[in-house]
């Protein structure tokens, strides 16, 4: 039986959050074990403690390095998650096309965006306000795995359970044969949404523009409060004068001294 040591689990928990910002408790443990024995095998060791060793000691390729960051981050989402945000992106989205009709480019960050249900969330909700004037949507991930399935647009067809039935047959085609159970975002809605890999507490992609709402949802409760502050801190800077930061509802921005303003529950402006 597979075994982690506790000088291995807090060696490998340091190491991650150098690398991501992120503090795995020993609630993770049995994560920890379970995901991070699958790679060693695959890189051909039967030791975790050794493998665990060994990356930590930098003598393991780029590759597997990149593959623990994937293996130990959290990615569960789906389609219209908090809808309350989202019918607030379609009444801004609307008020923006009514004060600057096709000549302003509305802009959406996914700061953590995961497998992508939540841009493309946005994308639908942005194609049905705004339709063909001008708008974008970026995601960002730290994980490398789930920025390259987000590119595909191909999903189980539970993840779109909270799915109107207008936005599954507008957006979404039916897989069939071999991807009989799965669904893909219209190819028109992908070419509106780009993702890329970005590790938020770090500096941010120079190429990133400023955006009229940003998506930083479900991600500041695995920080602690000063590096949740310095995240948000960073995020903000992307975001126009007049834009809005979401957060989810289970993340509170209280206390920790940020220039921001609640104007709806879990919504921020700039003070």
């Amino acid at each position: 039986m597979t075994k982690l040591s506790d000088a291995a689990f807090r060696s490998v928990c340091d190491y991650f959050w150098k690398i991501s910002g992120i503090r795995l408790t020993d609630a993770k443990r049995a994560l920890v074990l379970s995901r991070l024995h699958r790679l060693a095998l695959e890189h051909g060791h039967d030791d975790l403690d050794a493998f665990i060793e060994r990356l930590t000691r930098g003598q393991l390729p780029k590759a597997a390095e990149v593959a623990v960051v994937d293996r130990l981050t959290t990615n569960e989402t789906y389609f219209f998650r908090e809808p309350a945000h989202f019918a607030d992106l379609r009444e801004r989205a609307r008020k923006h096309a009514a004060q600057h009709g096709r000549k302003g480019d509305f802009r959406v960050w996914s700061a953590a965006s995961s497998s992508g249900e939540e841009a493309y969330s946005a994308a639908m909700q942005l194609d049905d306000s705004l339709g063909d004037s001008p708008w974008r949507i970026h995601g960002t991930d730290l994980s490398t795995t789930v920025v390259a399935a987000a590119r595909t647009g191909l999903y189980a067809l539970d993840r779109a359970q909270n799915l109107s039935t207008e936005f599954l047959k507008r957006y979404c085609l039916r897989g069939e044969g071999p991807y009989e159970g799965q669904l893909l975002i219209d190819r028109k809605l992908r070419a509106r949404v780009d993702f890329q890999c970005a590790n938020l507490t770090q500096p941010l992609p120079d190429q990133l523009p400023m955006f009229d709402v940003i998506f930083l949802r479900n991600v500041l409760i695995y920080f602690e409060p000063a590096a949740k502050a310095d995240i948000v801190r960073r995020v903000i800077t992307k975001l126009k004068p007049e834009g809005v930061l979401y957060t989810g509802h289970a993340e509170s921005l209280s206390g920790l001294g940020l220039p921001l303003a609640a104007v709806a529950p879990a919504i921020y402006r700039h003070e």
